[in-house]
């Protein structure tokens, strides 16, 4: 068989091995090389180019069912972790916890800590704590489980005086709400923290975001063509609706969105978003208004008519 194979970019050192074991099984393995932001990425032009008969997508659980002529295969890829440091991160949260006299926690963590988290949740009982998993929306299969643009599991848990946040990195933590004082517990940094004025900090910035947008005279609206992110109803709604309130709009359709790629556009304020919606969290590097395709009634609500 003829496969290829798609990794993160933090399990690309793994590729060379994974493609050893199936070619010692026999089949042709080619190894996407492209940057992959997630599982809503999957390779499927290169797998076409190639006729590649199967997709092996490491590092994510399912996203969702895709309508393609190519097998698609999802391998997550699970952390294993110094228990020794793990307790100690944990001992530390439950400090912090105690500290805000929180009682009940919501439990979130990326794919990767799925068998840890069950861990996670007894230790966190015996130090005397609720532990409660929310489900996310429609792309999220585990419960507990946080993707970059789902932190549903974090408020569909009950309710919690704090939400735990148990994985490495601030990527995830800091897409989830602030409503509740927001704890990342990190077993690969080995400690604990709070990340909630961060998390405030980001959406006061997407605030900021869509106060600006209100004066913008023309829109770019971003539409990505990845199998997972492409919204196309969204994009020609926006459309429609920015020119009733007067305004120019233009779709603009990539593979990949890049600020240095669309920076030589001169003709747009600002850009409406319907794609992943974390690129909200690059405003800056973008040098316009990035509003993300969910917040465009407030915009529109926003807006004086010219």
């Amino acid at each position: 068989m003829r496969i290829i194979l798609q990794f993160p970019e933090g399990l690309k050192a793994k590729a060379m091995g994974e493609m050893a074991k199936l070619e010692a099984q026999g089949h042709e393995v080619f190894i996407a090389a492209a940057p992959c932001y997630g599982a809503c990425d999957l390779c499927l032009d290169e797998a076409r180019n190639v006729k590649a008969e199967k997709i092996i997508h490491f590092g994510h659980a399912e996203f969702m069912k895709v309508k393609a002529d190519i097998e698609i295969e999802y391998r997550p890829y699970f952390s294993e972790i110094d228990w020794k440091v793990g307790k100690k991160v944990l001992d530390k949260a439950a400090k912090l916890l105690h500290e805000i006299d929180a009682k009940r926690v919501s439990l979130v963590f990326p794919v990767q800590h799925l068998e840890n988290s069950k861990r996670v949740k007894a230790e966190l009982e015996k130090t005397g704590f609720q532990v409660k998993f929310g489900m996310g929306g429609a792309h999220v299969r585990h419960a507990g489980q946080v993707l970059g643009c789902d932190s549903d599991a974090a408020v569909n848990a009950g309710k919690v005086d704090a939400v735990l946040y148990f994985g490495g990195g601030k990527f995830h933590p800091t897409g989830l709400p602030s409503t509740k004082p927001v704890l990342c517990a990190d077993p690969h940094l080995g400690d604990s923290y709070w990340i909630t004025d961060e998390i405030r900090r980001v959406e006061r910035k997407r605030q900021g975001s869509i106060l600006a947008a209100t004066e913008a005279k023309s829109f770019g609206i971003l539409v990505s063509t990845k199998c997972g992110q492409i919204n196309m109803a969204g994009a020609r709604m926006a459309k429609k609706l920015l020119e009733k309130k007067g305004r120019k709009a233009a779709l603009l359709v990539a593979n990949e969105l890049s600020p240095v790629s669309l920076a030589n556009f001169m003709s747009f304020d600002a850009y409406i978003n319907t794609a992943c919606p974390r690129i909200n969290d690059d405003t800056d590097n973008y040098g316009k208004p990035v509003v993300n395709v969910a917040d465009l009634k407030r915009l529109l609500e926003l807006m004086c008519i010219p």
